[in-house]
């Protein structure tokens, strides 16, 4: 059955993505993404902040005023929800880290995989496994759990997903006071998973961080 659902969505994303790119140029592909983006930060009232504004507020979003960091280097615009509990993933460290997540299609306005509980996913937590080297961060999916992999494919953790890692620590919950991260991601296509990539669509996620065992 799942592969029957992780089938349809394949055709229905590729469907979706050849209308859009059938005459459209490369150029023009990445101007309708930028188009899209922009739309959503107005329609959702998203207040964006530099990089340093991030750094001077002790590397924190104000959730109240919807506050996003953009980070220029790569376009991704990121909201820490929550900070988390436990570490920060240290240098030289390598790591197992447990996601539950939305992802939705920005271009097309439509959720295209949700593993959060009590969604039709939320048997398959996504597993990967990250590795910090002076601060540069890499990570693949377990290709035995993990939704990632089994809707698209492939074992690499998308680049936007591994932009919080410097800023958020991975911990568990081991009491009610505590909260593991969460962070909402807007992530366009060259930071994005591999369909993404291909259709040139970005894609807003929400999800969270734990440390898996």
């Amino acid at each position: 059955m799942k592969k029957t659902l992780f089938t349809l969505l394949a055709v229905v994303t590729l469907m979706m993505t050849a209308s859009c790119n059938k005459i459209e140029t490369y150029a023009e592909q990445m101007e309708k993404e930028n188009d899209a983006i922009k739309l959503f930060i107005r329609e959702n009232k998203i207040k964006v902040i530099s990089e340093n504004v991030f750094e001077q507020q002790g590397f924190t979003t104000d959730v109240a005023s919807n506050e996003y960091v953009l980070f220029n280097s790569s376009g991704v615009y990121m909201q820490i929800v929550r900070k988390g509990c436990g570490e920060l993933i240290q240098n030289g460290e390598r790591a197992t880290i447990l996601c539950r997540f939305t992802e939705k299609n920005i271009l097309t306005d439509s959720i295209m995989l949700d593993n959060r509980i009590y969604h039709q996913f939320s048997s398959i937590l996504d597993k990967m496994v990250v590795t910090n080297t002076s601060g540069t961060f890499t990570a693949s999916f377990d290709m035995n759990s993990s939704l990632m992999y089994h809707a698209y494919g492939s074992a690499s953790v998308p680049s936007g997903w591994l932009a919080p890692l410097p800023y958020i620590k991975i911990g568990r919950q081991s009491d009610k006071e505590e909260e593991i991260a969460q962070v909402n991601l807007i992530v366009p296509h060259s930071q994005g998973q591999s369909y993404a990539t291909a259709g040139v669509y970005p894609c807003f996620y929400t999800i969270t961080y734990e440390r898996g065992m």
